[in-house]
């Protein structure tokens, strides 16, 4: 289960931001997972209550935003979403297509509390770049 991996890996990005960020605690995390990288979304919120204990994001909640396919045709630059994984153009049947979405997974932002010594009280937002 790759998922597993993947997670530990955006609960340490997560980790070391909010450090840098003065966040002790961490109360959201947002995702963006495309169909296309393979990941599970059940199976990443799975690994992520498992990994997420002991952690600054222990009281945290997983929010996953889904990312359809969406294609370019190379040959008449038209973008379209394909059926039924059937990658060809629907407008020119031409086959030379170019991925725009759907292979992403990375953090779009994370939200956490500030403690005393930040230079604000309440919640933070911190989005990736």
């Amino acid at each position: 289960m790759h998922e597993t991996a993947l997670m530990a890996e955006v609960l340490k990005i997560v980790q070391q931001s909010a450090l840098e960020n003065n966040l002790p605690k961490v109360t959201k995390i947002k995702l963006a997972v495309g169909k296309l990288s393979m990941a599970l979304p059940k199976a990443l919120i799975f690994a992520f209550q498992v990994l997420k204990k002991e952690t600054v994001c222990e009281e945290a909640e997983l929010e996953i935003e889904s990312k359809e396919i969406v294609l370019q045709c190379l040959d008449c630059t038209r973008e379209f979403r394909p059926q039924d994984y059937h990658f060809s153009c629907p407008f020119c049947t031409s086959s030379q297509v170019k991925i725009i979405q759907g292979r992403e997974l990375h953090i779009i932002s994370f939200e956490g509390e500030e403690n005393e010594l930040g230079s604000n009280c309440g919640s933070t937002l911190v989005k990736s770049q």
